[in-house]
């Protein structure tokens, strides 16, 4: 069966069961889930392969009283066992697409430099590269 794309919304949590390694950084806290599923705004594509979740994309979209309407994507993840496959170009695609749908006019995300596949997937995807400083702040 070939890898299927889906977008989650509110009530989706159980399409979460079964995730393959690496496709989150941490593990799922159920409340977190069902809040960001809830909240506006908030999008999420899950790669399932049998079932099995083996990729995922989860973006924001940024409105503006001064400028258009944005697409932050925010997370990528490929299972290991998947890599290479072309599952985070087909999802990152897909985002765009559901962006576009949502009254988007431009997206942006970040990636680490040394990220090489990362920046790989994100110039084949028509990307162009911006050198910029990255602050983190805890609340």
């Amino acid at each position: 069966m070939p890898i299927q794309i889906r977008r989650m919304q509110p009530g989706d949590e159980l399409d979460f069961a079964e995730v393959a390694p690496d496709v989150f950084d941490e593990p799922i806290h159920p409340e977190r889930l069902e809040a960001y599923l809830l909240e506006p705004g908030h999008l999420m594509l899950l790669a399932f392969d049998n079932g099995v979740v083996v990729g995922q994309c989860a973006a924001v979209i940024h409105r503006h009283p001064d400028k258009v309407t944005e697409l932050y994507i925010d997370e990528v993840g490929t299972a290991s066992t998947h890599l290479r496959q072309g599952i985070a170009t087909r999802m990152v695609e897909a985002m765009f697409a559901w962006g576009r749908e949502l009254g988007c006019r431009e997206a942006w995300l970040g990636t680490e430099l040394d990220n090489l596949e990362a920046n790989g997937l994100y110039v084949k995807v028509g990307g162009k590269g911006e050198k910029m400083v990255y602050y983190e702040f805890e609340l």
